[in-house]
């Protein structure tokens, strides 16, 4: 009778599994106990979490992930075991290309946004592992220079969700093949936890004698202690994440050297001192430049060597893990720039946080090099973007407008690359002094309505930014797409010619777009707001003849550039 009456509950939980709504619960604590044996490639954990249940309805079965390639051990309910059953779950979520998947049949059900805390314990291997992208024909060496996590003797370095699933989460499944499915279903979960706290003891444990590997979670508090366990030695690190923001929780164990300058600190390999020297220098130069823009960082920028040296950067918060080869020192400046301004501002929103990010890097070369140069950096980005937006179109979703917009969106092109051009474009409409005003004002605390920045700028410059807002940032319309409809020169008595030159936008986002207008011996640049679907006429008094008129400097992203230069007949005599 047991066993059929176990039979029965795991039949009842399976058969719940394929209703099973895997993103109605919000994950909002977690207090986790972690312990890693690298020597094994081995991770153990230890904790509970809370879940809300974000669902309109009461709901009494929820799932929890991890990776494929750790186990369940225990999960219980005030003290009590509770009914699971554990299922591997497809998902690109993970490098492994899939989850282990724990079912819970809770006593009670969960009333709509009430929370349940779990005791959960799980444990298991990390090893390098990129069966997700090579199962796609991915070529083993590319794709283990993406999917570089591992637990290891020498070097541990595990990102989280979205690279590997190594604290809970719930999502549905994800896939690489599907265009920015992964990416979509990554920010869905960023989003909903983003108001989460996290508690995390990383503890490492030796007892052959051997060094004890520095730890480093990225989290703005973190405290080591390090302690005897029996003739064995351990160092933790104690973080806490109040909230998680936008960061990802990782963690990096190995036995660095250090560089240690106020703004930032360089771990690195002893074979790679000069190039952390140079970068660490690249950094002290860029900072009075970031503090100008958004503020002294509020947190120490951290580096961290990869061993491969065709490994992919990655950066969460003011962390960046990457490979420090040696490159130029500009190069090295524009890299830094990104890194300090995300420890100087930080944002719930994504297009604030990594848009800013990569503007600041735009000034920042403008400063270095002039504006051409800073708009051929945006511009690296511009086909993304109208591939992008392209997509979007062909899809023809009901919803694409709003889901797309920058405050909703997950598509990494327009979060950081379109965002950078809206930051580009508020910066020459409004004025530099105006905009730094509004960024020094800025609270992340505060950003509760997505109009707040809009009323920060408004307040600065008293110009009703509406328009631009709701085409660049409440929705997506698309990019817009000028041409020079007509050019009317008239001679005027005194000398010269009044020249009114007709602006047609044939896309559906308006914008402010410079207008210049070329004639014998000179030319001259104005600039023009032009609606979607709408004409503007602006007009220049030159002292000789026109002889053509340029849209577009390339600091508006359009959809199509090449009908942007107009060639001016003379007048007739």
């Amino acid at each position: 009778m047991k066993a059929l009456r176990l039979l029965c509950i795991l039949g009842g939980l399976l058969s719940s599994s394929f209703a099973l709504d895997r993103e109605a619960f919000t994950f909002t604590r977690y207090d986790l106990d972690v312990r890693i044996e690298p020597g094994q490639q081995r991770l153990g954990v230890r904790g509970k979490i809370t879940l809300r249940n974000d669902s309109p309805a009461p709901l009494k079965n929820l799932p929890l992930q991890i990776s494929s390639s750790l186990d369940w051990r225990s999960i219980q309910l005030n003290g009590k075991p509770v009914q699971f059953v554990s299922q591997p779950y497809v998902s690109d979520i993970d490098h492994t290309g899939a989850l282990s998947e724990a079912i819970v049949s809770l006593p009670r059900e969960v009333p709509p946004k009430a929370t349940v805390e779990l005791e959960i314990g799980y444990e298991g291997t990390i090893t390098l592992d990129a069966t997700r992208l090579t199962r796609f024909t991915v070529p083993d060496e590319t794709a283990k220079h993406s999917d570089w996590d591992q637990i290891g003797g020498t070097f541990s370095a595990v990102r989280g969700v979205g690279y590997v699933a190594w604290y809970p989460s719930a999502t549905d499944a994800a896939t690489l093949t599907a265009g920015n499915n992964l990416f979509e279903t990554v920010g869905r979960w960023k989003g909903k936890e983003s108001a989460a706290e996290m508690k995390l003891r990383v503890s490492v444990v030796t007892d052959d004698g051997s060094p004890l590997p520095e730890i480093f979670v990225n989290a703005p508090n973190c405290r080591t202690v390090s302690e005897a366990v029996g003739r064995a030695q351990q160092t933790s690190s104690e973080c806490v994440f109040e909230p998680l923001g936008a960061r990802t929780p990782m963690f990096v164990l190995a036995n660095y050297s250090l560089l240690d300058r106020p703004q930032i600190s360089l771990h690195y390999f002893p074979d790679h001192k000069a190039a952390a020297g140079s970068y660490a220098t690249a950094a002290e130069k860029v900072v009075p430049f970031v503090t100008d823009w958004f503020g002294a960082p509020r947190e120490k920028a951290n580096v961290f060597d990869l061993p491969d040296r065709m490994a992919a950067p990655y950066e969460s918060g003011g962390a960046l893990l990457t490979r420090l080869n040696p490159i130029e020192s500009n190069q090295a400046e524009i890299v830094a720039v990104h890194q300090l301004t995300h420890a100087s501002l930080n944002s719930p929103r994504s297009w604030i946080y990594e848009g800013l990010a990569h503007f600041a890097q735009a000034v920042y070369r403008e400063q270095q090099s002039g504006r051409e140069a800073a708009l051929d950096l945006l511009a690296q980005r511009l086909s993304a973007i109208t591939g992008a937006e392209e997509e979007t179109a062909v899809q023809q979703l009901p919803n694409a407008a709003a889901d797309e917009s920058l405050i909703n969106t997950f598509a990494e092109e327009f979060f950081r690359s379109k965002a950078a051009y809206v930051w580009w474009m508020l910066r020459d409409m409004v004025g530099e002094p105006a905009l730094k005003k509004a960024l020094a004002a800025y609270r992340p605390e505060q950003d509760q309505s997505p109009a707040y920045v809009q009323q920060l700028i408004q307040a600065q410059v008293h110009r009703n930014l509406e328009w631009f807002f709701d085409d660049w940032v409440y929705r997506d319309r698309g990019l817009p797409d000028f041409h020079v409809e007509s050019v009317y020169p008239r001679m005027l008595v005194k000398g010269g010619y009044l020249v009114t030159v007709t602006i047609e936008d044939l896309g559906n986002a308006g914008a402010e777009v410079p207008v210049t207008l070329r004639y014998d011996g000179g030319a001259m640049m104005k600039r023009l707001e032009v609606h979607g679907k709408s004409k503007n006429s602006i007009r220049f008094d030159v002292p000789s003849l026109p002889r053509e008129v340029v849209l577009n400097d390339g600091s508006v992203p359009e959809s199509d550039m090449a009908n942007n230069t107009f060639k001016v007949e003379a007048p007739a005599n």
